[in-house]
This record gives structure tokens, C-alpha cells and sequence, in this order.
């Protein structure tokens, strides 16, 4: 049945976020595990995935222009979209670049990898890594841009270290790169580099998705839920039709278009959380996006591949 091939996509990934949530229930994991577990993927384990992922791959028979160049743009319609309508709507300053960040960055790391390598195999996690390494170095950018641009007459500055860090120094973005260079030179991998990589590898979407559940909590849900879900609404539902539409618009059929609209519909980055206590945003709105678009993900992806698995792809 179609409906139980999608449960079987969506729920292995979901049913290991909940076990992290239990494990945080029961005691098993706390805090500091969850912090270090979060540094240990972000900067080890992903970067690896990636590296692996795209390294390996025909980079000729996975790489997509058109695919990639209308992920940027759905990102950046929705960017100064959800942001004007902060700005009409008299938002606070605190609020606009949160609600903005929350509506167009995924989690695509932690959960859109996840979901794509179960719909669509190996190739599909290929195909999804080579995207997001072009996405990340924008959603970096659009994001710092939404938080800050609010607060630009504060009198802060921001020196060239500080975006030097942000962009050049992201581990995602040099890692997603350096497999690009890699596979698109057709550069060999040493039998014993590879099969090291393939084992520390298969840790990263497993640890990647425990941290997920084990920092959930409803205490993140306090603050404004209405523009909560305005911003998850254009996250999970309004971000993937506008990518399907482009995609459509520019050629993309087949595992590309599925692959950008799944990597579209990805809920609120966790990092949104993190950047916007760095950067004066009201980090409240943020953990309440975050959370309520992880928990309505469930839903939204099994929509999503139902109507792809239906049209075939």
C-alpha cells in the first residue's frame, strides 16, 4: 500500500527522534551528554557524512544547476518575503528576523538528509548532500542578514572575523565543498579512508536525530504561538509548494524534484534557536518555531510523499 510505503519513509526518522525524547525522560541522557553530542555531530560526524556522501559520488551524474539554482531561490523569495511581511505587520524588532529565519531555514543536516536517504536510497542522500552544500553558504547568509538588519542602527559593529566564522568557517560548508572538489576532479579514495569513513559515518543521522528528541521539550513552547505558526505554516507548507512550482517551471522532474521539495519542507533549523539568543533575537519565538515544525513534520512529509509517490516520484 502506498499510504504504509510513506509511513515506512517517515516514521523510522521521527520514531528516533521520540527515542531520545525518552531517553531524556527516563534519565538515560541529560544535558551535557546532549551538548556534547550536539558538537560531536555538527563538527565531526556531519561533516564526515557529507565529505563521504559527495566524495564517492559521480559528481557529472548527481550534480543538478537547475536543481540547485531554484532550492536558492525558493530560499530567497521566502527570505525577503516572510520578512516584509514582519516589517508590515509592525513586529517587533526581536521578532522580525526570528519569524523570517524560522520560515525559510530548514534543518536539512539533521532531518532533510535523514528523510531522503530513506525515500530515495543512497543516491537520493548523494544527490540531497551535494544540495545542501550549495543551500547552507545562503541560508548562513540570509539568515545573519534577518537577524542583524533589524538591530542596524544599535550602533554595533561587526568586524571581518565575525562574518569570516559564519560563512568560511562553517564545518558543513567546508565539508559539503571538499566532497564537491572532490568528486567533481574524479580524485581517488584510498580503500582504507573510504572504509573508515563508512563506519563513522553510520553514527551521524542516528546521533544527529537522538539530540533532536532529547532536547525537546514543551517549556520551548512559550513564546508567541500564533506568529509560531505563521512560521511554520510557510516553512512546511508554503516553502515546498513555491520550490515545487519553480522546479517545475525550470525542468526538474523525477528523484530532483522530489529530493528539492522534501529538502524544502524541512522543519525550523535547531541552530534558529542558538543564532537568535547570539544575535538579540527573541529567542523564545524561536525555540517555539522550532519545536512546533518538528512536531508538525511528521505530518507535513507524509502529505508531501504521498503526493510524490502519486505522480511517481
Amino acid at each position: 500500500m502506498l499510504f504504509l510505503d510513506i509511513l515506512n519513509i517517515v516514521l523510522p526518522v521521527f520514531s528516533v527522534i521520540v527515542l531520545g525524547w525518552l531517553l531524556r525522560r527516563w534519565g538515560l541522557i541529560d544535558g551535557s551528554f546532549l551538548l556534547q553530542t550536539n558538537r560531536l555531530v555538527y563538527y565531526v560526524c556531519l561533516p564526515l557524512l557529507l565529505f563521504y556522501a559527495i566524495g564517492t559520488a559521480d559528481f557529472g551524474a548527481n550534480f543538478n544547476g537547475s536543481l540547485v539554482f531554484g532550492s536558492i531561490l525558493a530560499v530567497a523569495i521566502t527570505f525577503v518575503g516572510s520578512y516584509l511581511y514582519t516589517v508590515l505587520r509592525g513586529y517587533p524588532a526581536e521578532a522580525r528576523g526570528v519569524f523570517s529565519q524560522g520560515a525559510f531555514r530548514g534543518n536539512i543536516a539533521y532531518i532533510g538528509l535523514a528523510i531522503a536517504l530513506n525515500a530515495y536510497g543512497e543516491t537520493g542522500l548523494t544527490r540531497a548532500g551535494i544540495l545542501m552544500g550549495f543551500l547552507v553558504p545562503f541560508l548562513n547568509f540570509f539568515a545573519i542578514i534577518a537577524l542583524l538588519w533589524p538591530h542596524r542602527g544599535d550602533g554595533e559593529k561587526r568586524g571581518a572575523s565575525f562574518w569570516t566564522r559564519q560563512f568560511a568557517l562553517n564545518p558543513l560548508i567546508l565539508a559539503s565543498f571538499l566532497g564537491i572538489a572532490w568528486s567533481f576532479f574524479d580524485l581517488p579514495m584510498p580503500l582504507l579512508l573510504e572504509r573508515s569513513l563508512k563506519i563513522a559515518t553510520g553514527m551521524a543521522l542516528p546521533l544527529a536525530l537522538l539530540a533532536i528528541g532529547g532536547g525537546f521539550t514543551l517549556e520551548k513552547l512559550r513564546g508567541d504561538m500564533i506568529r509560531a505558526a505563521l512560521a511554520t505554516g510557510a516553512k512546511l507548507v508554503w516553502m515546498p509548494l513555491l520550490a515545487a512550482l519553480i522546479l517545475l517551471g525550470l525542468g526538474i522532474k523525477g528523484m530532483d524534484l522530489g529530493i528539492g521539495v522534501l529538502i524544502a519542507g524541512t522543519p525550523a533549523a535547531t541552530a534558529n534557536y542558538i543564532m537568535a539568543q547570539q544575535l538579540k533575537g527573541d529567542a523564545e519565538l524561536a525555540g517555539a518555531i522550532v519545536m512546533l515544525s518538528t512536531l508538525l513534520s511528521a505530518v507535513t512529509y507524509t502529505v508531501a510523499l504521498l503526493i510524490l509517490r502519486s505522480q511517481g516520484l
